[in-house]
């Protein structure tokens, strides 16, 4: 299916790894230009290197997405290396395990920053230009602000906070012609999984232990199982889709445990 997406320039926020970097891949494959924007400077481009070796386009900066100021000029930059701004991915964040019991103001406030106030200012400064082609917004959030996990109070926070604002925004939305749209991970193979898995005392177990609990063929969901909804839900093939959280997690969330 030709999703439309060729030349569409898309902001990509924790674009440089792990289901960010799927989506960038992703996005160039189908014709996209994205502008990845992640701290992590060399991971950028790395990705950019590989899209362009595949004769795609792409654009990075490194950028500390806890300050709104360093928000407002990755948006600026976007538009001045690419002249438009067709579309948005927020993706960056990460479970810091801020939990109730041993967390403190602190920690909780500066978790909610690196995983939630970003979304707002991206798309507050991308706003101008998503205006201006009807473009797209896609939001990566997580299951925990669904299910709880334990041990993480401020990323479920901070998860429920993106599921309110994809709703809200697409409702505020409507006028422009703008879409928004969800897409809830739960148990998603990246490298930090990987990693987290590799920390526990039995990591063959542990996974076992997992992956026996997702319905669909007991395995986990990959990154570019999830890049694959969001170049969808960017792409006009789903033109009368917004305000949704869709699920891409083998039935994870809302099949039955005896499954």
């Amino acid at each position: 299916m030709n999703l439309h997406l060729k030349d569409k320039v898309i902001i990509v926020t924790g674009g440089g790894r792990g289901i960010g970097e799927a989506i960038s891949k992703t996005l160039a494959e189908e014709g996209a230009i994205p502008v990845v924007i992640s701290l992590d400077e060399q991971d950028n481009l790395k990705v950019v290197a590989d899209i362009e070796k595949s004769g795609g386009k792409a654009y990075q900066r490194s950028t500390q997405l806890t300050s709104p100021e360093e928000c407002e000029k990755a948006v600026q930059f976007a538009f001045e290396k690419a002249g438009r701004i067709d579309g948005l991915v927020n993706n960056a964040g990460v479970n810091d395990s801020v939990n109730l019991e041993h967390g403190s103001y602190e920690k909780f406030m500066a978790s909610i920053h690196k995983n939630v106030v970003h979304y707002y200012m991206i798309a507050h400064y991308a706003l101008p230009y998503l205006k201006a082609n009807k473009g797209a917004i896609v939001n990566i959030v997580s299951k925990t602000a669904e299910t709880g996990q334990g041990g993480t109070s401020a990323y479920a926070a901070a998860n429920g906070g993106r599921n309110a604002l994809t709703r809200e925004w697409a409702v505020e939305l409507l006028k422009y012609g703008i879409r928004v749209n969800g897409v809830v991970v739960s148990e998603c193979w990246t490298p930090m999984y990987e990693w987290f898995v590799a920390q526990q005392p039995n990591p063959k177990e542990y996974l076992k232990k997992v992956t026996d609990r997702i319905p669909l063929e007991n395995r986990m969901t990959t990154p570019e199982e999830i890049a694959n909804t969001v170049a969808f839900l960017l792409s006009d093939r789903s033109s009368h889709t917004t305000g949704q959280l869709i699920h891409v997690d083998g039935g994870y969330v809302h099949l039955d445990r005896a499954l």
